[in-house]
């Protein structure tokens, strides 16, 4: 409104000035008065006094109305049995299949509503949230990994040692890769140009991770389909061969590629790249590190990133003393999310991302995080709600809530999850009356095509209901 009104100003001006001039140059050629001619421009001199000039007033300041504020400390909660009555055409859509549901009031922890809350089911991406309450509770947020080169065992030879970061790219400098904000191998090249080495063989350190780098229930095709790679401590935009693609075909082989990268900025042979070890003491000659922590976080959340969630656990690991494994890391979150208090018994995991189909999570124990995250209590959890996307906006739900389920676009924010029989939704919602609502929301045994838009309407009614 005010850029409208001062366009309009300037313009009105602007007009008055021109009939003015006018009248000036009628009355300087009356008077045969000579103008003045610079740069092939007339300049006109208005010899009137000042005096009867007038100065237009300030404008009325301009207030600032927030679009988003801070919820009501006594906003009522919806009542229970109100709740299911709203819910309960949503909840019993067959296209929902295998349903399971928690909402809770995150004010109170009071559940408001569930149906099967305790039953384990595949949770697919839905497993991120434990993922994320863990690295939360266990990590700095500030926390970084750092990627190495070291001195090799001859002349010439340099080891590139992995930290476990998957988010180093070899893209110019200039260009993101996939990861806004992570390392880039040309840095890595130029601090060892600095120092004057002359490089022909670069091996690659991988130790610092061990075990199997595929999980158990992954699917063997899940690498060639870009919906991760082999877990491997370093990578370049975690392992995609074309790097700014989302669901780009992984490498099967990602931690060779970024020797390999690093050979090529240096104008060693790519081909001669091997995994090997470093030598204790070795002389450093490079460093890089990744983003803090809660960019990681939310890239993974956002995104619904397999590889960053799977490294982030091999964090949490190693920071709490477990093996750099997959079972390692599971290990590792379960007793971070227990020593916080959080009853996780019903879970069982292969995997920190939730690929695998063997994993299992009661709803309960899904909405119970949440909920926490968005109750008094817990405030090491609060960094959670704002990962998550938002309907019809952001990250995995930009593109649902737009012609279905309209009520919660804006308003639901929640982590997706998708496996060919499995769609979950997990968040939080502000509902009309300003109550904020958390839920889990599992649905099995029914294609994503149908089941998600049923989800979508359940979390809709959370929404619209205003069940006082």
């Amino acid at each position: 409104m005010l850029a409208g009104q001062e366009k309009i100003k300037k313009q009105g001006s602007l007009v008055t000035r021109r009939r003015r001039n006018i009248r000036i140059l009628f009355g300087i050629w009356a008077a045969g008065f000579l103008a003045l001619v610079v740069g092939g421009a007339f300049a006109v001199y208005d010899v009137r006094t000042t005096a009867s000039a007038t100065i237009a007033p300030a404008p009325a300041p301009v207030i600032a109305d927030l679009a988003v504020a801070p919820v009501a400390d006594d906003a009522p909660a919806p009542v229970p049995a109100a709740l299911a009555a709203a819910l309960d055409a949503a909840v019993k859509n067959p296209a929902l299949g295998s349903f399971t549901g928690s909402v809770t009031d995150a004010a109170t922890g009071t559940v408001l509503w569930s149906q099967d809350p305790d039953r384990p089911m595949t949770p697919a991406s839905t497993t991120k949230i434990l993922t994320t309450a863990a690295a939360l509770l266990g990590l700095p947020s500030d926390h970084r990994i750092t990627t190495r080169v070291v001195e090799g065992s001859r002349p010439g030879e340099i080891v590139l040692v992995a930290g476990g970061d998957p988010t180093l790219t070899a893209q110019p400098v200039g260009e993101d890769g996939f990861y806004p904000g992570g390392p880039r191998i040309a840095d890595l090249a130029q601090q060892i140009q600095r120092s004057g080495a002359v490089v022909d063989t670069v091996v690659v350190d991988v130790g610092i991770f061990s075990g199997d780098p595929l999980a158990v229930g992954w699917d063997a095709t899940d690498v060639g389909d870009g919906f991760v790679a082999p877990i491997e401590p370093v990578m370049l935009d975690g392992g995609r061969l074309r790097p700014l693609e989302d669901e780009s075909p992984r490498s099967a082989t990602p931690a060779l590629d970024a020797g390999r990268a690093l050979a090529a900025a240096l104008g060693a042979d790519p081909e001669k790249v091997t995994i090997g070890t470093a030598s204790p003491g070795t002389a450093p000659m490079a460093s890089v590190q990744s983003a803090p922590l809660r960019t990681r976080l939310e890239q993974m959340v956002q995104h619904s990133d397999n590889v960053l969630a799977e490294t982030i656990g091999r964090e949490i690991a190693i920071s709490s003393g477990s093996a750099p494994t997959f079972t390692g890391a599971v290990q590792a979150v379960t007793r971070t999310l227990q020593g916080a208090g959080i009853d996780t018994s019903g879970v069982t995991l292969e995997d920190l991302s939730g690929l695998s189909l063997d994993n299992r999570i009661p709803a309960r124990v899904l909405d119970s995080i949440v909920a926490r995250a968005a109750g008094p209590d817990a405030p090491a959890l609060r960094p959670m709600l704002d990962y998550l996307p938002v309907a019809g906006a952001t990250g995995t739900l930009s593109d649902r809530y737009g012609t279905t389920a309209r009520a919660g676009a804006g308003w639901v924010r929640a982590k997706t999850g998708t496996l060919s029989l499995v769609s979950g939704l997990t968040g939080y919602v502000v509902d009309v009356d300003g109550r904020v609502l958390t839920f889990a929301l599992m649905s099995n045994d029914r294609f994503p095509n149908e089941a998600r838009p049923a989800l979508d309407d359940v979390a809709a009614v959370l929404r619209g209901c205003g069940c006082r």
